[in-house]
């Protein structure tokens, strides 16, 4: 791409009269970034919005979100999923608490649990205008097609590249809306599969484009096939209340959480009718499941029968909710 500067400022033009309106962008609370930019890693904008607001309506400041229980927060966390990211809040909360005060400066933004170059980067640019760049998977998109950069964008060496590259285009005067403009690009007109380059504000001067490569780009080398993988649920009921297991502080995935049990959980119950079935994923896996009613049986270890009047505030795994919206109780 030549002449990055003059495509920063076009795209702070497009910006300015094209941008979504979105909660976080009403906003330059460093503490509202943070839960927002939290939220929305690897997560759909229309997903987050919801929780971004019922979450911030409980915990308007760290030190409340700090002091919390972790089954109440993770029950407001419940069905966005990556549930590390809210452990990672809480401690990040924590630290913030201790300090007194919100870090200022990149480098003890990055120091707080959980935060990383890109969270570090949005929240030194938006809410402290620091002329730092961000790079997600929407900015290497838009950046390899606009750079007809043919790297692997899971390369560090690529990485680099691109980030110098849209370090070049930044106005330092307004970092924080330079980085929101590049996001929302990727988000709305350089889309992963049909970019809209007609409606594009570097159009002319999208080296990708130009050559046609733009459908080509970016390269990812790394994709691996997804784990295909087959659970049977089931749903036990007694007396409008349901069975399910506790997932112990050392599991590995979703510790704290309340499950339905699999059958393998319960080997002696007695499968009933076929509920339904569905799709789940979880990063690499592909779940394929089918969900059972089965006679009440005597609750083993680890497992406690809950009334479905409570199941709204426990914090309850994405594929149960899924699962028990299957079956709705007499």
């Amino acid at each position: 791409m030549q002449n990055p500067r003059n495509a920063g400022r076009l795209l702070l033009d497009w910006y300015a009269a094209s941008r979504r309106d979105l909660p976080w962008r009403r906003t330059k609370d460093p503490w509202r970034i943070l839960v927002s930019e939290v939220m929305l890693q690897q997560t759909r904008v229309s997903v987050v919005i919801p929780y971004y607001e019922r979450f911030l309506e409980r915990y308007p400041a760290p030190a409340i979100l700090a002091a919390a229980p972790e089954t109440e927060f993770l029950a407001l966390w419940s069905g966005l999923g990556y549930y590390a990211r809210a452990r990672n809040l809480q401690r990040a909360s924590r630290a913030i608490a201790g300090l007194g005060e919100f870090p200022k400066t990149y480098d003890d933004i990055r120091k707080l649990p959980g935060v990383g170059d890109y969270t570090a980067a949005a929240i030194a640019s938006i809410c402290f205008a620091q002329p730092h760049a961000v790079l997600d998977g929407n900015v290497l998109r838009v950046l390899s097609r606009a750079c007809a950069d043919r790297g692997d964008i899971a390369s560090s060496a690529t990485r680099v590249r691109l980030k110098e590259q849209a370090q070049r285009m930044l106005d330092p005067r307004r970092p924080g809306d330079f980085n929101q403009a590049i996001m929302e690009l990727g988000a709305t007109i350089c889309l992963p599969k049909n970019p809209q380059c007609l409606l594009c504000p570097l159009r002319d001067l999208c080296t990708g484009r130009a050559e046609g490569i733009q459908h080509e780009l970016p390269v990812k080398l790394s994709k691996r096939d997804p784990i295909k993988l087959a659970v049977e649920l089931y749903i036990v009921e007694k007396d409008g209340a349901v069975l399910l297991r506790h997932r112990g502080p050392t599991e590995s995935r979703l510790a704290g959480f309340w499950e339905l049990p699999e059958s393998r959980d319960l080997p002696t119950a007695e499968r009933q009718a076929n509920l339904g079935s569905f799709r789940h994923t979880i990063t690499r896996h592909d779940y394929e499941i089918d969900v059972y009613s089965a006679l009440p049986v005597k609750a083993p270890k680890g497992f406690r029968w809950f009334p479905r009047t409570d199941l709204e505030n426990l914090p309850l795994t994405t594929m149960s909710r899924k699962a028990l919206a299957l079956c709705v109780s007499p």
